[in-house]
């Protein structure tokens, strides 16, 4: 498409290819204060207030900055707290960037490091070895990197969805009060110019709030100091959420693409919709997508009497999801055209990089493809991947066993059901799940129906607190509130990574420099996704048997009608291929073929299904 709009004369460049994603609520709390001066991009959660409270004072009594307690008792504490927190870590990075860049004799690891880690197609890495290859003047370096250096941007995470509504004295307060609400809020009053995630679909109040604040709109140069990016897994999504936004003069500068199941934590299942032809739409319709969206924003900014951008603004396409070697990294960035990609779950093996506690990562390291699973455990009641073994769950049976099931629920971010209480309520708590078997207790259900029930109720689990409990662990600090269980939400791709790395190994496997995967049956990225979605659909048509409907019938043929399509957009994908994957191009077809075998074989018993509803 022919742009009817002049272009701005800026790009939206990083010094690395890739960013390292949320993971869980704590994985991630820090990560900028240990990457970003590298020119890393990263996500913090913005959840768990309380972690995020204990955190501030931890890095102020370590680094002597003066504290002050926010307390739960203040007006608009969580705000506070994120703010503050925020703008710490900020403060930190940027004194650790601003060292980096002061070029001294005893600094100078810190920068080799630095360019070390770029790739080597890098410009500025080229540049600066070019610059330095016949001597290494130390001013002229330090003139040379204060110009031309980037800090990794400190971007933050808000599910939408976890928007709990709150009460003072028992009189519920106004939404902008809400959980994630008052996240945007905190976020909105740091000094932080970066990007904010909105993740897990839509919520329309909370994307009017963004409104109200000055740092969510361009300038007339198309600058934006606070980015709203939106994590999708499919462009229907993406273009409904970027024009309700553009309708209120917001712009959404990055689509942030996530396989539906080959993720870590929530896994949010499209129809059957696979990664491959998910990028490939976003590659052929990107322009029109853009310019769609910014003919309504250009209308509302109008509207509102707002400046309007001089120029079209850009916009970013990302993919993560299950990404494990250089070359499905370097094919993603190249044949997708994406400007990034996510590295998530390796990365909860780098400790320099992320936050775990020691005997987590043992077990995520021990870890393999039958040790991950997509569980039912999150109380939001959304497909969770999850480690079995991991403590919080034995904490959960130990309960169970005790004859006391759920968690005493010390943090309630998830506590959104109204089943028993107009307040909202936690299906992990033991007051839920008190009342809920209670209630099954009334029903008089044989034996095999009340366990299947009962465990039903009780699988739930703590997740808010547990996914949270390892950085607590990891710094040695007070776990009195939240125990000693912990949360751990790796995608199935952990299976393939078996050791600790160091950043920079991390780093260089990432780029083909060195291979971090000791194992040699790890299957292509696009060929794990289809088997979880093959999985995933087998599940669904075992849960519908029984009692099946016309509505779930024709859900289950959609999906299996996708899942086809996508299955033979791969198989001509591969066939095409002149260059890349071509070691291992035949297994993928093969691969495929018994794909679409196991889907053949399940769409004879979603027909079968049929039979079922009229039969007598």
């Amino acid at each position: 498409m022919i742009s009817v709009y002049p272009e701005l004369n800026y790009t939206m460049t990083n010094a690395h290819s890739f960013h390292i994603p949320v993971m869980g609520i704590g994985f991630t709390i820090d990560t900028p204060l240990k990457v970003s001066r590298y020119g890393i991009n990263s996500v913090v959660s913005l959840v768990d207030d309380i972690l995020i409270e204990k955190l501030r004072k931890m890095y102020c009594d370590k680094l002597g900055r003066s504290y002050s307690e926010i307390t739960d008792k203040m007006d608009d504490f969580r705000a506070k707290r994120i703010t503050s927190y925020l703008n710490l870590i900020y403060e930190e990075s940027e004194k650790k960037f601003e060292e980096l860049k002061n070029v001294t004799a005893e600094s100078v690891t810190e920068i080799r490091k630095y360019f070390s880690m770029l790739p080597d197609t890098s410009s500025l890495k080229q540049e600066f070895k070019n610059l330095t290859k016949d001597s290494f003047n130390l001013q002229e370096i330090k003139t040379w990197v204060v110009e031309h250096l980037s800090m990794g941007s400190i971007d933050v995470n808000i599910m939408t969805k976890v928007d709990k509504e709150n009460y003072s004295k028992k009189v519920k307060l106004p939404s902008e009060y809400n959980d994630a609400h008052a996240a945007l809020r905190g976020y909105a009053n740091s000094v932080l110019n970066s990007s904010l995630i909105l993740s897990a679909g839509m919520n329309p109040r909370l994307y009017s709030y963004l409104e109200q604040f000055e740092d969510f709109y361009p300038d007339e140069n198309g600058k934006i100091k606070k980015k709203i990016v939106l994590k999708v897994s499919d462009f229907r999504s993406a273009l409904i959420q970027g024009k309700f936004l553009a309708k209120k003069g917001l712009w959404v500068s990055e689509y942030r693409i996530e396989s539906g199941l080959n993720c870590g934590g929530h896994a949010f299942a499209t129809d059957g919709y696979l990664m491959g032809p998910i990028l490939n739409q976003f590659k052929e319709e990107k322009e029109e997508l853009r310019q769609s969206v910014y003919e309504i924003l250009v209308g509302a900014l109008t509207q509102k009497k707002w400046v309007v951008p001089k120029m079209i603004l850009p916009i970013k396409i990302t993919a993560q999801g299950g990404v494990g070697t250089t070359e499905e990294h370097n094919f993603i960035l190249n044949h997708y055209k994406a400007d990034s990609v996510g590295w998530g779950t390796p990365f909860l093996l780098v400790s320099e990089a992320t936050t775990v506690d020691k005997s987590t990562i043992t077990k995520l390291v021990e870890a393999k493809e039958d040790d991950l699973y997509l569980s039912n455990i999150s109380p939001l009641g959304i497909p969770f991947h999850s480690l079995k073994g991991n403590t919080k769950d034995l904490e959960k049976s130990k309960l169970i066993e005790k004859g006391r099931p759920g968690s005493p629920c010390p943090k309630k971010f998830v506590a959104m059901n109204k089943d028993f209480l107009d307040t909202g309520i936690c299906t992990a708590s033991r007051q839920y799940q008190h009342l809920k078997i209670k209630e099954l207790e009334e029903k008089e259900l044989s034996a095999e129906d009340y366990t299947f029930y009962y465990n039903q109720i009780t699988e739930k689990s703590c997740t808010c607190v547990g996914l949270g409990t390892s950085a607590l662990l990891a710094y040695g600090l007070d776990t009195k509130t939240e125990g000693q269980g912990v949360s751990v939400c790796p995608g199935p791709n952990m299976a393939y990574f078996s050791k600790t790395m160091e950043l920079s190994e991390m780093i260089d496997h990432i780029y083909g420099k060195t291979n971090v995967i000791l194992r040699k049956d790890r299957p292509h990225m696009f060929i794990k996704e289809l088997h979880i979605y093959l999985d995933y659909l087998a599940s669904r048509v075992t849960e519908n048997r029984l009692n099946p409907t016309d509505k779930q019938r024709k859900y289950l043929l959609t999906f299996a009608s996708n899942l086809n399509d996508g299955i033979h957009y791969y198989q001509e994908l591969f066939s095409n291929l002149k260059d890349e994957f071509q070691g291992s191009k035949q297994q993928i077809l093969e691969q495929l073929d018994e794909g679409r075998k196991t889907l053949k074989n399940l769409e004879q018993e979603i027909e079968s299904l049929e039979t079922n509803l009229t039969s007598p």
